[in-house]
Parts: structure tokens; C-alpha cells; sequence
């Protein structure tokens, strides 16, 4: 049983999500529907929203299939956007530096764990540096003092790969258990952080925020 970041099929660890074959199943952080509410969330703290960078990693399976999401949602705003891929924890700061040069008027952070887990602080500090409203795939940045997170609820998951594993325990194969993905979601914003940069947040947005930080 998993829980797998990204896309399960792309990476090669099952044949489909309905039918993974061989020894793994469980469950899959892929929901590329979430990149488009994450844009939908900037524009209502941003109306004058123009020009976003996405500050992305290309080799992260799921990327493409997100940007598309992106691009759509996007064109409906009325939105530009600059992607700007970061391979390495070196290209954070220089990402960052183009965002601005660029005027962005916001960053939606998308980069791999991998590349920037280790580096949540620098990101942090160039966004409150930028003044640039940024919205986050995980949680953790924003109880670190990021400005919002929009994504899957991985207590959720966890909690359902619980039921995989009575399953399999009870003797079913995980080739025939499908790759589930996402059905809850979680909004958090941190109002230091906004008042950091300036940025008042509307009550309509506040209302719909699972857990807001003071």
C-alpha cells in the first residue's frame, strides 16, 4: 500500500488506476484540478490578479497534467502566466528574482518536495521579501508562516489506506484494488503572513478557510 505524490501511472508503479496489476495499490495525491482552485484562490485575494508565476519542477510527474489545469483556468481569469522551473535548490532564489523582474503579482508554488523541503525557510522569506502573495501545495508552509495552502488532506489518506490494508490482511490482491485518489480537500491561510505583505484577506475567503492562523 502507498501513498504516492504525484501521478502512480506516469512514475510506472501500477498499470492504470482502475486495475494497478502487480503488488501495489493504495492511494494517489494526483488531483490536477487542484491547480486551478489555487489560482481561483489568488484571484479572490488579488482582483487585480494579472501575471502569475508558477515555480514548478518539470521532471515531477503530474506537472504537465497540472500546468494544463493552470493554463485553463488562467485563460477563464484573464490571467498570464510565467512558469519558471526549478530543478535545484539553487534556481529557488533566481526563480524568485524572475517573478519579480517579471511583476508578477503572485506565486503559486508547485516546485517538488524533494528540490525545496529542505529549503522551506528561504522560499518563505524571498515570497515576505517580494511582497508576493504565494499559495502552497502543503500545509507545512503555511504553519511556517506561508500565506495559504490549498490542497489534498493527507490525514485523509492516511486514514483511508488504513482500509487497504484490512483489505489485503483479509486476503484480497492489491491488482485488484484501484489506485483511489483524493475526495477531501484543505484551505488554510495565515494572517501574519498577509498582514506581513500588506494583503487583506475578504471575509468571503476567510469563511471558507478550514484552519486560519492569527
Amino acid at each position: 500500500v502507498m501513498a504516492q505524490d504525484g501521478d502512480p501511472v506516469g512514475s510506472g508503479f501500477v498499470a492504470s488506476l482502475a486495475r494497478p496489476g502487480g503488488n501495489i495499490t493504495g492511494l494517489s495525491t494526483l488531483a490536477p484540478e487542484i491547480s486551478g482552485k489555487q489560482l481561483e484562490l489568488l484571484k479572490e485575494i488579488v482582483p487585480r490578479l494579472s501575471r502569475v508565476a508558477v515555480l514548478g519542477t518539470s521532471t515531477r510527474p503530474g506537472t504537465a497534467q497540472a500546468l494544463k489545469e493552470i493554463e485553463l483556468a488562467a485563460g477563464a481569469f484573464g490571467v498570464k502566466l510565467q512558469y519558471l522551473d526549478v530543478l535545484d535548490p539553487k534556481d529557488i532564489e533566481t526563480a524568485f528574482r524572475a517573478a519579480s523582474k517579471g511583476r508578477a503579482d503572485a506565486v503559486l508554488m508547485m516546485v517538488a518536495g524533494g528540490v525545496a523541503s529542505a529549503h522551506r525557510t528561504q522560499i518563505l522569506e524571498l515570497a515576505a521579501k517580494s511582497r508576493l502573495p504565494a499559495i502552497y501545495e502543503r500545509p507545512e508552509y503555511v504553519e511556517a508562516g506561508g500565506l495559504m495552502h490549498y490542497g489534498v488532506n493527507r490525514n485523509d489518506l492516511d486514514r483511508r489506506a488504513a482500509t487497504y490494508v484490512d483489505k489485503i490482511l483479509k486476503g484480497a490482491k492489491p491488482a485488484d484494488l484501484p489506485v483511489e485518489q483524493p475526495t477531501k480537500f484543505e484551505f488554510i491561510i495565515n494572517l501574519k503572513a498577509a498582514k506581513q505583505i500588506g494583503l487583506t484577506i475578504p471575509q468571503s475567503v476567510l469563511y471558507r478557510a478550514d484552519k486560519v492562523i492569527k
